[in-house]
């Protein structure tokens, strides 16, 4: 009898062995049919968390791929980038900012997105045109899925306090302009104790300036295929000049008070700002202390403009295989309708579909709605290297204000640095 337990305890022993080895076995065969990509964004904390959630859905209906996130601090992406990418070190998949596209096809950190895929005819059919500014030599190399608008964005309280009606903003720049001096205020040494509205050229209200003051002036910033600047004319100078006047003649703030103009606004210490639909997921965590509306733009002679941008997701030079399987999967659900209505509601961003854009519960929203119904009369910059774009616009303001050049001077030269770098890259393209 105890012969038979022990017998039969060994065998129950071996029988687990076998099980516990045969269950270890079957674990690495299915380890080995996981393909894991990796995908890169720069840290924005609202992103971050709605991505892990997105990856979270994706992997539990595509069992067989496993997505690692990573992130970086927005001032240090570009350097990892370029000493990670070409050795195969770096994403799979990566979200970059359109305007930097340019310089990431050149070198050579892009592939074209497989047009079996991600077809041209489908594309422009789906996505707002503005998208186009991610095809170079008649491909895409990038697509978004959410688009950026700008809208004007007022303090409700400091409307009120400066005896305006805090559910009326402005609707034509002049009156952007009245209600803002209504809203300064200074000390006796001349210091912003609040100011009027925004000025910061760092932020948003370089794109103002060029894709909204200059055509509302009548002029373009750039020609049709966007290699040649055109805002070195009349409507350029008027333009600047209207931008510089604010703080020289209206003295309704400075560029860069209380460091930039989210943080002013953030405080309550900035009755108005211009800003894309990603900062509603800020504005809104201040609700119980920042009270503000959203409308578009205000117009001026009778136009109205706005500047669209966008990040985008591509796929990096070096992925290949399993992994570029993986990871056009990946792609094709960051662009599916339901990931663009979830990114509206987590991050501000409007979708990059319009049948689903234009949908009336996102188009008449109180706050998402401005910057959609904006994006009807929004032009996208194509930039060749966006930072550098941006500095001659900053230069020329700081050469008007601090050292005394006339805004056509100012103008003029910002044209001509702009010119060099068009010059630069599209010379190559010949």
């Amino acid at each position: 009898m105890k012969k038979g337990i022990v017998l039969m305890l060994m065998l129950v022993m071996v029988l687990s062995f076998t099980y516990a080895a045969g269950g270890q076995e079957t674990q690495a065969a299915s380890d080995k049919d996981v393909t894991e990509i990796v995908y890169w964004q720069y840290f924005y904390e609202t992103k971050k968390t709605l991505m892990d959630e997105l990856i979270t859905i994706f992997e539990e209906r595509n069992p067989d791929i496993k997505v690692v996130q990573q992130t970086f601090p927005y001032e240090n992406y570009n350097t990892k980038v370029a000493s990670s990418v070409p050795s195969g070190q770096g994403p799979n998949v990566i979200n970059l900012f359109y305007g930097w596209l340019p310089l990431y096809i050149d070198s050579g950190y892009l592939q074209p997105l497989p047009e079996s895929v991600f077809s041209n005819s489908r594309i422009e059919e789906e996505f707002f045109p503005l998208v186009e500014a991610a095809k170079f030599d008649g491909k895409y190399y990038a697509l978004p899925t959410a688009v950026r608008s700008l809208a004007l964005f007022w303090n409700k309280d400091l409307f009120k306090e400066a005896g305006l009606d805090p559910e009326v903003p402005p609707k034509t720049m002049d009156e952007m302009i009245a209600f803002a001096k209504k809203i300064a205020k200074q000390d006796k040494s001349g210091n912003y104790l609040q100011a009027g509205m925004t000025l910061e050229l760092r932020g948003q209200m370089h794109h103002v300036l060029r894709e909204v003051l200059t055509r509302q002036f009548g002029g373009t910033p750039y020609n049709e295929d966007a290699t040649q600047v055109t805002y070195d004319s009349q409507a350029g100078y008027d333009a600047l000049q209207w931008f510089t006047d604010l703080e020289l003649k209206h003295k309704v703030g400075v560029p860069q008070y209380m460091t930039d103009d989210v943080t002013a606004f953030s405080a309550g210490k900035m009755g108005i700002t211009i800003d894309g639909s990603f900062r509603l997921g800020n504005f809104n965590k201040l609700q119980d202390t920042l009270h503000y509306g959203v409308a578009e733009l205000p117009e001026m002679n009778g136009v109205k403009s706005n500047f669209a941008s966008f990040w985008a997701n591509g796929i990096t030079s070096t992925t290949e295989g399993k992994e570029l399987e993986a990871s056009i999967k990946f792609l094709e659900f960051l662009t599916s309708d339901e990931v663009m209505s979830m990114w509206l509601p987590a991050i501000g961003e409007l979708p990059a579909k319009k049948a689903l854009a234009l949908k009336d519960e996102f188009k008449n929203h109180p706050t998402y709605g401005p910057f959609i119904r904006g994006l009807d009369y929004a032009q996208a910059t194509k930039f060749i290297d966006e930072n550098a774009q941006r500095m001659v616009w900053i230069n020329a303001y700081d050469e008007v204000v601090l050292n005394g050049a006339s805004v056509e001077q100012a103008v003029n030269k910002a044209a001509q640095e702009e010119q060099a770098v068009l010059d630069a890259y599209y010379a190559t393209k010949k």
